[in-house]
């Protein structure tokens, strides 16, 4: 009697915290319906404590014997429900690292996938996945010892940090023809390139990103100097402006930045940005136009699919906030709050407005009915300067409704007008930015939340030297978020991406080196790709070039040059 209440409650233990786990393993998921339905599901933890209770008051010992049984049938039932959020996890999630193919959880998860890809996950599939698994873990179920027998003993892989990536051949080939064409854009609009460090000076970095100042990277004192990794490219260049005393400049930059935040769907710790910005005096709106018409050519080119651009300009939130009645010290952090209702519904933004950013009920509800305007631009417009509108009494306002008439127009001329979208929800949270901002986002409902965004920052060169201002305009692309599209976009199409450029094959149908030395060096000579292979076996030539892609081939006998072949 006491050994078999001794296993109920160790029983009740494992099941209580393999609950647990399941549950916060669930709360990572980006897709908040699939999040939400898991957390929910699963077995209920007030049933488990019941259920203890109960046992643990029974002095029939064949009932305690019938309940430990039970119990042991939860524990099974549990642990098949962990094992199968955790699958849910590893599909749903590219940043996390998969488990080896020889893994008890990938042999798991091919058992309850019938070795089958998992196209979408939704809640039902995890509840088949939990049958099937539970149904594995009966002591009469032969599968599961052949599954573990089966099972190859190997020594554990390195593996690489969390939110970073490695990229293969394939993946490769697919980026370097992205960075072409992202260049060529580029350039065409009279950009030149520019490289920075990989790390700054922290006080360079810090006070310049609000609220997401927490994601910059530190690293350790080397020689007397703070260093911190690079958030981005865009506070690097108006450093290399401000120290180079340069006062215009066009300038495009391709490469990784460092966020120390939670790797999530389509979110990593380090990524490229591509980035294109215009420093200098123009006339209105001048270099602010290029920019965005620079953004919907690019994403034209990338061809990935619908998009938007979502627009709205810094100097009509302030006025709006002041419209409402927020003072003027809080613009920032209410700003910051209104830049998460991409993530957050309308009534979480407003509820923390109120509770942690201290704004009134009255404000708050202001705020929300003013968020929701978006629509076509002009129209918008139209809206916002009608008689009555508060917003043509705002001086802040009228400044910004004045340029987006122009920009508008300019854009309307550029047939680059149906791609915007005036968004008076948009705040972009960073602190640098003065005048127009912008994001763009795909339109067929991938979630990979925004794919470019960018805007105006005159002050941010100010900012790090004082005096000395230089107003920029620039935009910056994700390319991180992109890649996995046209990657799939590949697969869909059935193209052949080439990993080499290989022109030519030099096949010796032999094992003679010099030979290949002698031909190859001569096509290398003239400038042409070409690589070269020794075998016997014709075969063996024919297929690594079709494998390879190489359109052309030299086939050589195996006799030395200068005795014929």
């Amino acid at each position: 009697m006491l050994l078999a209440m001794q296993f109920v409650t160790s029983a009740h233990f494992m099941c209580k915290t393999s609950v647990d786990r399941a549950r916060l393993r669930a709360r990572s998921i980006a897709d908040a319906e699939l999040r939400e339905e898991l957390v929910a599901s699963g077995v209920d933890a007030g049933d488990l404590k019941r259920s203890l209770g109960e046992i643990l008051t029974d002095s029939d010992s064949g009932s305690v014997l019938r309940r430990a049984y039970e119990q042991l049938l939860k524990l099974r039932d549990c642990l098949a429900w962990e094992a199968a959020v955790a699958m849910a996890v590893i599909e749903t999630d590219s940043s996390v690292e998969k488990p080896q193919a020889t893994s008890v959880l990938m042999l798991l998860r091919d058992h309850a996938t019938d070795g089958k890809d998992v196209p979408r996950v939704n809640s039902a599939l995890v509840a088949e996945w939990r049958t099937k698994l539970s149904l594995l873990f009966d002591p009469k179920c032969s599968r599961l010892k052949e599954i573990l027998e089966g099972k190859k003993e190997t020594r554990r892989l390195p593996k690489i940090p969390k939110g970073t990536r490695d990229f293969g051949e394939d993946k490769m080939a697919i980026r370097e023809r992205v960075f072409s064409m992202i260049t060529g854009v580029f350039k065409m609009h009279g950009a030149v390139a520019l490289d920075t460090p990989v790390f700054e000076l922290r006080e360079t970095l810090m006070s310049k990103y609000g609220e997401d100042s927490k994601l910059i990277y530190d690293l350790a004192d080397q020689g007397g100097e703070l260093c911190s990794l690079r958030y981005d490219l865009t506070v690097p260049f108006a450093r290399y402006l401000a120290m180079k005393n340069k006062t215009a400049m066009r300038r495009y930059q391709i490469a990784k930045v460092y966020r120390r935040d939670n790797p999530a769907n389509g979110r990593y710790r380090e990524f490229y940005q591509c980035d294109f910005d215009i420093a200098g005096v123009y006339e209105p709106m001048e270099a602010d136009f290029e920019v965005i018409k620079v953004l919907t050519e690019l994403l034209d080119k990338l061809d990935i699919g619908m998009y938007e651009i979502k627009l709205n300009h810094r100097k009509l939130l302030d006025g709006m906030l002041e419209i409402c009645g927020v003072p003027s010290n809080k613009f920032r952090t209410v700003c910051s709050s209104i830049d998460k209702l991409d993530k957050l519904t309308l009534e979480q933004v407003k509820k923390e407005l109120v509770e942690e950013k201290g704004v009134s009920n009255e404000t708050a509800e202001k705020i929300g009915s003013l968020v929701e305007t978006r629509g076509p631009p002009l129209q918008v417009l139209t809206e916002l300067r009608k008689e009555g509108s508060k917003f043509i009494e705002n001086d802040w306002s009228v400044v910004a409704l004045n340029e987006l008439e122009i920009l508008f127009k300019a854009l309307e001329k550029s047939n680059a007008l149906d791609r915007i979208i005036f968004d008076l929800s948009l705040a972009r949270g960073l602190d640098y930015y003065t005048g127009v901002i912008y994001e763009a986002v795909l339109k067929d409902g991938t979630q990979v939340g925004s794919i470019a965004a960018g805007g105006r920052y005159d002050n941010l060169v100010g900012d790090i030297v004082a005096g000395k201002q230089i107003p920029i305009v620039g935009v910056s692309l994700g390319i991180d978020r992109v890649f996995p599209i046209m990657e799939q976009q590949v697969t869909e199409r059935n193209q052949v991406i080439r990993t080499t450029e290989t022109e030519v094959l030099v096949s010796i149908l032999g094992k003679d080196l010099t030979v290949a030395a002698e031909l190859v060096s001569e096509l290398w000579g003239a400038g042409i790709k070409a690589e070269f292979k020794l075998s016997t076996r014709m075969q063996s030539h024919t297929n690594y070039a079709l494998k390879s892609g190489i359109p052309w081939m030299v086939l050589v006998a195996s006799l030395r040059l200068g005795t014929g072949r």
